[in-house]
């Protein structure tokens, strides 16, 4: 299996650094196209979220292995201000930037599995999973 990989965020050229690494872990893993697609875009908000809102943070990406499938978990943390009202983050719609308010709700649209933790003054740390079957 391949190895972890952790990308830190600190300037906007970071992000497209942390896309081509998700990028390059989405072929190796032999995702499909689409999925393919899914997790570039998912990296691509997760990393943008953290430029925008907490400054820096880091993004990590680590292949992992269930009977059946394969995946790939994306770990994205900032010590930023955090999210206030998660609830209200994750509908479709909101938006605390001016933005479409597509992204944190987009993102759990498009990974298997989500999971979000936030504390005001100590930061956000999203981790997501995309699956797929062993062929």
């Amino acid at each position: 299996m391949h190895n972890k990989a952790l990308v830190r965020i600190q300037c906007e050229n970071d992000i497209i650094t942390a896309r081509k690494m998700g990028r390059i872990f989405a072929k190796n893993l032999h995702f499909d196209s689409i999925n393919q697609v899914r997790i570039i875009t998912t990296v691509s908000e997760l990393a943008r979220n953290i430029y925008r809102y907490a400054g820096t943070g880091q993004i990590s990406f680590e292949p992992i292995e269930e009977v059946i499938k394969t995946g790939l978990k994306i770990t994205a943390s900032d010590q930023g201000p955090g999210i206030l009202d998660i609830s209200n983050a994750l509908k479709q719609g909101s938006s605390t930037s001016g933005g479409l308010g597509a992204g944190i709700p987009g993102v759990k649209n498009m990974m298997d599995e989500f999971y979000i933790e936030s504390s005001s003054g100590k930061g956000t740390r999203v981790t997501v999973v995309k699956w797929q079957l062993r062929s």
